[in-house]
């Protein structure tokens, strides 16, 4: 599955697996991801695609503005992994 800006990835490795987040930017063979809290908009992480599960979801452009929008974004997908 091809990885676009806005798509919900689940990270596979690294402090911040199992967490989902979304990307921001792709720099090959890099994509700049971001939770909105712990890796907010000022300070997004890069992390290699190999380390990123894509899900079929894809955040429209208005949820990326915000971190509060983004949290918003990511909560069900957070829900629906804890059940």
């Amino acid at each position: 599955m091809e990885i676009k800006r806005g798509q919900v990835v689940r990270s596979l490795a690294g402090h911040d697996k199992g967490d989902f987040q979304t990307v921001l930017e792709l720099l090959p063979p890099y994509a700049v991801v971001c939770d909105g809290k712990r890796r907010s908009l000022e300070h997004p992480k890069r992390k290699k695609l190999l380390h990123l599960a894509p899900t079929a979801a894809v955040l429209p452009e208005e949820s990326l503005e915000t971190n509060r929008q983004i949290r918003s974004a990511l909560r069900s997908f957070r829900e629906r992994a804890q059940k």
